[in-house]
């Protein structure tokens, strides 16, 4: 188990960034996790945010990044599959490596992606998030990566390195780096096909016979990515202290609502920061 510390943050944006910035400014050692590029950096121009104007998205998130890692914060690539609830502490899988924190701020954006048929069922029963993570359960199986992250490729490679029968399915045409012997199938999976256990997959008019599927997002939705959680039309629930129902969770930015603003996902932030580190005094007194 790796060393506990005080917050861990799940998400580079702004409000992930004001986050961990006010969470070290309270004096809390932080950990940022951040599935890479954020779509403020796609933004031509941004005039919106007070005492900013007529600057890029990535120019913006260039200076956001700047002012934390001016206080030691560095975003630390990779995907958060699964945050667990461990009553005074959490446990986050961060690419098959545990990391345990005494409170978790979500900073996830906005989970795009819908589920497919037969993914919320069949997940743990054949359907995965993470192949690091869950690859040696289908040692001399044959398992379905749906790409839809940019470590896909990666992720592939290391299935088949490790004895699986995998083949890739993603937009596109077959990447580069994969393995020449991995087969490719351009498309995109409609449905997890099993009753008990993931038996196929479905991709365009093709039924593809699989003892697992390994569906490599981005992001994950909220109530997938930690057990108990509370949504509302599909955003994280939480009060005005930028709480969840779970004790020790906060949430901030683009996740918890609309408006889908700079200025609220930052202000969040700061609040879930806060909060949390009066959480962890509190817990400690």
């Amino acid at each position: 188990m790796s060393e506990r510390i005080d917050i861990a943050v799940i998400g580079g944006g702004p409000a992930g960034l004001s986050a961990a910035v006010n969470a070290v400014a309270r004096g809390k050692s932080v950990r940022l996790f951040s599935a890479g590029e954020n779509p403020l950096e796609k933004a031509e121009n941004v005039d919106n945010y007070l005492g900013f104007y007529k600057i890029s998205g990535a120019e913006m998130m260039q200076k956001f990044r700047l002012h934390a890692e001016s206080l030691g914060i560095t975003p630390e690539k990779g995907r958060v599959v699964n945050i667990m609830p461990m009553g005074d502490r959490f446990l986050i899988n961060f690419g098959g490596n545990i990391v345990e924190a005494s409170a978790v701020i979500l900073a996830i954006g906005v989970a795009k992606a819908k589920e497919i048929p037969g993914e919320g069922v069949l997940l743990g029963r054949g359907v995965s998030y993470c192949a690091t993570c869950d690859g040696m359960l289908y040692r001399n199986k044959n398992a379905l990566v749906w790409g839809l992250a940019p470590d896909a490729v990666e992720e592939t490679n290391f299935l088949s390195s490790i004895g699986v029968k995998v083949m890739l399915v993603a937009k596109g045409e077959r990447p580069e780096e994969l393995n020449s012997q991995i087969p490719f199938i351009s498309g995109a999976v409609s449905e997890v096909v099993g009753e008990d256990f993931v038996t196929a997959a479905r991709v365009g008019d093709d039924i593809h016979r699989t003892d697992g599927i390994f569906i490599l997002r981005s992001a994950i939705a909220p109530a997938a990515l930690v057990p108990g959680l509370e949504t509302e039309k599909g955003y994280i629930k939480v009060s005005r202290d930028m709480e969840t129902g779970i004790a020790g969770l906060y949430a901030a930015g683009d996740c918890t609502g609309t408006p889908l603003q700079i200025s609220k996902a930052i202000g969040e932030g700061l609040i879930a920061a806060q909060n949390a580190a009066k959480f962890i005094d509190k817990s400690k007194s």
